[in-house]
């Protein structure tokens, strides 16, 4: 199963009845609630490649400041068009999507996004998003403190969606989506995580 089918089935099993959350008409694109999980994934794959690769200028270590800086600009965030992961996105997150690296990318983003919440003292609750069982909730309040004030700024710009919004949907669909990225209780390897996209 594919990223977009995964996205597409957990919005679509969720009961919320929040247009924002439900999949977009057929050629119109993805929701924005979708958008907003795989822009998720971006902002913290963005991280991820930043740490592996520091420029001669820069030290390693975490990234601080607006975790928007490199993510694609469009006009009003994404652009919703129908295609591939690339063309969601755009830009050069959109071209790694798209291309050989996407594996490394979509496996960085749900490891960096699950150490984010284990360090801030989600742990419990996102192991159970990985590992089998039920998938514990996390409340909203949680994880605005987890994702901290410049992601779910960048969320929000680049989804159209209200915070409260924002926080609601992905307190909802992001325990499934972290489950159904990984299958076998464990992060994907590269090449699991390429076949995906």
């Amino acid at each position: 199963m594919g990223l977009l089918d995964i996205l597409n089935s957990v919005q679509n099993s969720g009961v919320s009845s929040d247009p924002r959350a439900q999949a977009a008409p057929g050629g119109q694109g993805m929701s924005p609630m979708a958008k907003a999980m795989l822009a998720l994934l971006a902002i913290y794959a963005m991280k991820h490649m930043r740490r592996a690769e520091p420029s001669p200028t820069q030290p390693a270590g975490p990234v601080e400041g607006d975790v928007s800086a490199g993510l694609p600009r469009g006009q009003g965030g994404m652009p919703g068009g129908g295609g591939g992961l690339g063309d969601l996105l755009g830009g050069a997150l959109g071209g790694l999507l798209g291309g050989a690296a996407a594996g490394t990318v979509l496996n960085g983003g749900l490891g960096g996004l699950l150490k984010q919440l284990q360090q801030s003292g989600q742990g419990d609750v996102a192991r159970s998003w990985v590992g089998a069982g039920p998938n514990k909730t996390i409340p909203q309040a949680d994880l605005a403190s987890a994702l901290g004030t410049d992601t779910l700024d960048t969320l929000s710009q680049q989804t159209g969606m209200r915070r409260d919004e924002l926080l609601s949907g992905l307190s909802q669909h992001l325990p499934r989506l972290v489950d159904q990225l990984t299958p076998d209780g464990r992060l994907p390897t590269e090449a699991e995580a390429a076949r995906m996209v």
